[in-house]
């Protein structure tokens, strides 16, 4: 049975990596159609004015928490989230499980250019990995209609959108029932990190769940976006002190 621990409204699935792991394998096996979703705290706080997110987050059939900060929020729901489970580490972790299978993949967003090099570099690092296609996040309608197209002809296990939130998430949910696809993931600026534009932190700041301030410091542009996290650790803090 799935469990669910809610956090601002969101619910997240009660697994670990490795849960979440073998739960995506599982669904290219089920011959059904579905979708991951990775909410980090901005993406909570978006989903508690957007109904639109919220509803698609609550259809999502596995949800997992991408962001140390919702994982903290978790020690004051019905239970505490096990750990951060990354988008980003989560497609590592099926690249490496689904290389030299017939499970296939297709990237679509990032900057022009940024799909087709992440692709290519992530087929050297887990030789047998098939990346069927791809495109980049920059379309119109007429665009769209031929990405549409070509992701019905590739007919990809896997379709990888990264569009940044909350615009990956709506056209997965608007477009999955028309796509030959098993999973669908957002993925957020992934591509960018597999084409080796941005870096990750190093391991010593995730692990102690600092990988947001590696982010900060690196990308000085980034700080309007942190000053939502005061604002996620309050609202967690005042639904708490309101129970």
């Amino acid at each position: 049975m799935r469990k669910q621990i809610h956090v601002l409204g969101v619910p997240f699935d009660a697994l670990d990596m490795e849960g979440a792991v073998q739960k995506a394998l599982g669904f290219l096996q089920d011959g059904k159609k579905h979708y991951i979703c990775t909410p980090n705290p901005e993406i909570v706080m978006e989903a508690c004015k957007d109904k639109e997110l919220m509803m698609i987050l609550e259809d999502a059939d596995l949800v997992v928490p991408d962001g140390i900060g919702v994982v903290w929020a978790s020690r004051y729901a019905e239970e505490r989230l096990k750990e951060r489970v990354a988008g980003y580490d989560l497609t590592q972790n099926l690249f490496a499980k689904l290389a030299n299978t017939q499970e296939t993949f297709y990237f679509f967003g990032g900057a022009p250019g940024v799909s087709a090099k992440a692709a290519h570099l992530m087929q050297e690092k887990y030789p047998g990995l098939q990346i069927v296609g791809g495109h980049n996040g920059y379309f119109d309608e007429v665009e769209e209609r031929k990405i549409i197209a070509d992701i019905q002809k590739k007919k990809p296990s896997v379709l990888l959108v990264g569009l940044g939130a909350p615009k990956q998430e709506k056209w997965i949910y608007e477009n999955r029932r028309l796509l030959d696809v098993k999973l669908c993931i957002g993925v957020g600026g992934s591509f960018d990190v597999m084409a080796g534009n941005v870096k990750r932190a190093p391991k010593v700041f995730r692990k102690l769940g600092l990988e947001w301030f590696y982010r900060l410091i690196t990308q000085p542009s980034r700080w309007r976006r942190m000053l939502k996290l005061p604002v996620f650790a309050f609202q967690v803090w005042k639904e708490r002190n309101h129970k």
